[in-house]
């Protein structure tokens, strides 16, 4: 395989996306960080993001060889600016050897470009949109313009990225992809953040970290601590948050509610308390629960896609089914277990350490990249 420090990377970010995106949702120093530390094996790497100049100030919290191309055209939509990016940096893209899609839904601009400059392109799904999109009944005419662009971006692509073993099964059967074109690279945790801090511990504190969906099946939740003394955390935001507000209250549950916090900031959240719970309805390959995993909390999740490929059954974690009495009973158990508790605690944190390292999913990622570049 070849070296790739006389190569350069371009980053597509989803389409709407920027830095100052990343900054307001806590999301930045998480996201960028796998690219500071990429960038050193490749001579340049270009960020093509949709924003402004103003995009040009987070310069400073990236490595010297990273470059951000800003949008060009505030006044324009991003859909339409997305479509014109490989004429507006037709120079820069003309030069990239590898173009890269952070997301699906960054698609549309890096497979035009690689159709007209004839480069490598690697599409990176996070989570599988159309898996996604048919689990929340989105409408028909919708779910057939994902499938199309999804069709044709996995066709265009020389080389696929997903997070699990489940979204990868899906593509192949759904699009008819052949295995040997997709790697399964499983989402990073950065160690030296994310690990066990000396802070005390609130007894009995159990803490959720997500976006308040229905996906997330927190209503079910809410009333499964019902009567328990436990204290619930609900760390996030989303469209449900006054309902699950008003629901906590007549079902006088003791729940608090925080507003997103800043990824650097969620080691210390997660220290505080004694469990963690993810009881989703489906999954990808969720961050929030491999980062309480690398902070040594006890962790439920449901078992569900998306976690029970990482949770093993009273090994390193506990699941449990979607319904109240199963969550009811997962964390009465949890909770009163303090031998299970330590035992989940101290495989949680191998399990990380062994598969969800940031470095040895940094080294699988630019073994994709040196593979496809001939």
């Amino acid at each position: 395989m070849k070296d790739l420090k006389n190569k350069k990377l371009a980053l597509f970010f989803t389409v709407g996306i920027s830095l100052e995106t990343w900054q307001k949702i806590g999301n930045l120093d998480r996201e960028i960080r796998p690219y500071n530390l990429l960038a050193k094996d490749f001579e340049k790497v270009y960020f093509i993001t949709y924003r402004g100049k103003e995009e040009l100030e987070f310069k400073k919290v990236l490595t010297g060889n990273i470059e951000i191309l800003p949008k060009k055209f505030p006044f324009l939509p991003s859909l339409v600016y997305a479509f014109l990016i490989p004429l507006i940096y037709q120079k820069e893209l003309k030069e990239v050897d590898v173009y890269k899609t952070n997301q699906i839904t960054a698609s549309p601009p890096a497979v035009l470009a690689k159709w007209f400059y004839k480069k490598k392109l690697v599409v990176r799904c996070g989570y599988e949109w159309l898996k996604f999109s048919e689990k929340r009944n989105k409408p028909l005419w919708k779910i057939k313009l994902i499938y199309l662009t999804e069709k044709i971006a996995y066709k265009s692509a020389d080389e696929i990225i997903l997070t699990s073993k489940e979204d990868k099964e899906f593509v192949e059967k759904r699009f008819k992809i052949p295995s040997s074109k997709i790697e399964v690279i499983p989402n990073y945790i950065d160690v030296d953040l994310f690990k066990p801090l000396d802070i005390p511990k609130e007894k009995n504190r159990i803490i959720f970290i997500g976006r308040l969906e229905e996906q997330k099946n927190l209503f079910n939740l809410i009333e499964a601590i019902t009567n328990l003394p436990a204290k619930l955390v609900l760390v996030g935001s989303g469209s449900l948050k006054e309902k699950l507000k008003k629901f906590s209250k007549e079902k006088k549950a003791n729940v608090e509610f925080k507003k997103n916090i800043a990824n650097e900031k969620l080691p210390e959240e997660l220290n505080k308390s004694e469990i963690f719970i993810l009881p989703s309805l489906y999954e990808g390959c969720p961050k929030t629960l491999l980062e309480a995993m690398a902070c040594g909390l006890s962790c439920i999740g449901t078992n569900v896609e998306g976690i029970k490929e990482i949770l093993k059954h009273k090994e390193n974690g506990y699941l449990c089914k979607t319904d109240v009495n199963s969550i009811k009973k997962a964390i009465s158990e949890v909770l009163n277990d303090k031998a299970l508790q330590q035992e989940i605690s101290q495989n949680a944190k191998q399990t990380i350490l062994e598969n969800f390292n940031l470095e040895k999913v940094i080294k699988k990622e630019l073994d994709v990249y040196k593979e496809i570049i001939t």
